[in-house]
């Protein structure tokens, strides 16, 4: 069900079409900021992207869309590299909106270009603003920046610092740049906000949907991780793209208590997080998760599949988008959404339900194979199980207490890394095991004092 969006009728009265800039604009959220601008019709929208040309597929209307107001003169497309001032100045020349949405295919094994993109590149934006004489800078910003991984949040507001310490690289990197921006506000006549969207979700988005399949593909899915309960915030894609709508109308009429300000954007609907991982799978038609296995246990898990793979050199593997996973999908992470709507005039155009269907619909290129992750027939036994009977390995090999399998392929992945692919010696593992052994045993006092 869709709700009334009343940020919409203020725009329409403009008899004169306003110039903005969209960063990042073929980007998941880009897209869907353009689409609502135009749509909108009261907007001049420059899209900017780190693509050399616009490729535009036609059959697909927000496409078709763009294509239509690029032809019309209503937009027009700018190849952008942020680390480029001047590239920067060319592309939002006459703007007197800039909606900074950065790019979200930054890959996270490069430290130096993420930082020269989301750093330096907020350090040029802002440069490029002020010498542009831009009077409005809305930068797209993530709830990430006050969780650390490692607490619990219900409920919490802009009084929320900085983390002292983050949990990932990327949520440090748009602390800092959110930091710049808000810094720069009412300076050479800027006037600067932040807001920022707690698990945004949506058509084309590239992280969390992906992963979730993902997992399902690859049997992981049907593990819980903790207890199962923990609540979580999510965002549907066009409510994001409302807020930032809104966060231009309040800094257009120069509001005090939105400048310079960051605020929180959710769907206002918090949920248990597995409700939504299981609405996710089984609407494509996936078994949903069912088993609880320790947080601790998964944690130590990721670890030690992580210094696997360092040791083994291999890139392969997004580590950052695991760790993130398991942070939020073991702790409680909901927000108050007050001041956005109090100082934005924010409210949810799609509702959650909504929110989930369209996104569904929107990847049913995932649905294309579920013969292998449906529920099966339990009452009927299959050859594995004839064969292997009722005894102690046939329990963990069938995964008939998936807990107890669980601990078993994490303990023989350690020894398997420990003995075969660490590259030491057989000697040399025996006494450096012995070691670790020794030191974990006198930690934990078990070993007498002797005087």
């Amino acid at each position: 069900m869709a709700i009334e969006d009343p940020v919409e009728a203020p725009f329409r009265d403009l008899t004169t079409p306003k110039t903005c800039a969209v960063l990042g604009g073929r980007g998941f959220l880009g897209r869907s900021l353009v689409t609502k601008l135009l749509q909108l019709g009261d907007w001049i929208v420059r899209v900017s992207d780190s693509a050399l040309s616009l490729q535009l597929d036609l059959t697909h209307p927000p496409d078709s869309l763009l294509h239509d107001a690029v032809s019309s003169g209503r937009a027009s497309y700018h190849h952008l590299d942020v680390r480029d001032v001047s590239q920067i100045t060319k592309a939002i020349g006459g703007s007197s909106v800039v909606f900074y949405m950065e790019a979200d295919d930054l890959t996270t094994h490069d430290f130096y270009l993420c930082y020269m993109t989301v750093v330096q590149g907020a350090k040029n934006v802002i440069h490029a603003c002020r010498e542009c004489n831009v009077r409005q800078l809305i930068y797209n910003s993530t709830a990430d920046v006050v969780f650390d991984g490692s607490h619990d949040i219900l409920d919490g507001d802009e009084s929320l610092r900085f983390n002292w310490k983050f949990h990932d690289m990327m949520s440090d990197l748009k602390a800092q740049a959110e930091a710049l921006i808000l810094y720069t506000n009412n300076i050479d006549g800027l006037l600067t906000c932040a807001l920022r969207p707690s698990n945004v979700f949506g058509p084309g988005e590239t992280q969390l949907v992906p992963f979730l399949v993902n997992l399902a593909k690859s049997g992981w899915a049907k593990f819980i991780v903790g207890g199962g309960e923990n609540l979580s915030d999510f965002t549907y894609a066009e409510n994001v793209t409302h807020a930032h709508i809104c966060a231009a109308e309040a800094l257009n009429s120069r509001m005090i208590s939105v400048a310079g300000k960051a605020f929180f954007i959710t769907n206002l609907e918090p949920m248990k997080f597995w409700d939504f991982v299981s609405s996710i799978l089984e609407g494509f038609g996936y078994q949903r998760p069912l088993v609880n296995l320790p947080a601790r246990l998964v944690w130590y898990y990721i670890l030690i599949l992580k210094w696997t793979h360092e040791k083994l050199g291999s890139k392969r593997y997004n580590h950052s988008m695991l760790t993130h996973f398991f942070h939020l999908a073991s702790r409680t992470r909901t927000f108050n959404c007050t001041a956005a709507q109090k100082h934005l005039g924010y409210s949810p155009v799609v509702s959650l339900e909504d929110g989930i269907t369209s996104t569904i619909e929107s990847f049913s290129h995932f649905s294309g194979d579920m013969s292998l992750t449906r529920c099966p027939n339990f009452e009927r036994q299959s050859k594995v199980e004839k064969l292997l009977g009722t005894g102690k390995v046939a329990d963990i090999l069938l995964w008939r207490d998936e807990k107890e399998t669980f601990l078993y392929f994490v303990v023989l992945s350690f020894i398997l890394f420990w003995f075969l692919l660490s590259g030491r010696t057989f000697i040399t593992s025996i006494a450096n095991l012995m070691l670790w052994i020794i030191t974990i045993l006198f930690g934990y006092g078990f070993l007498p004092f002797i005087m």
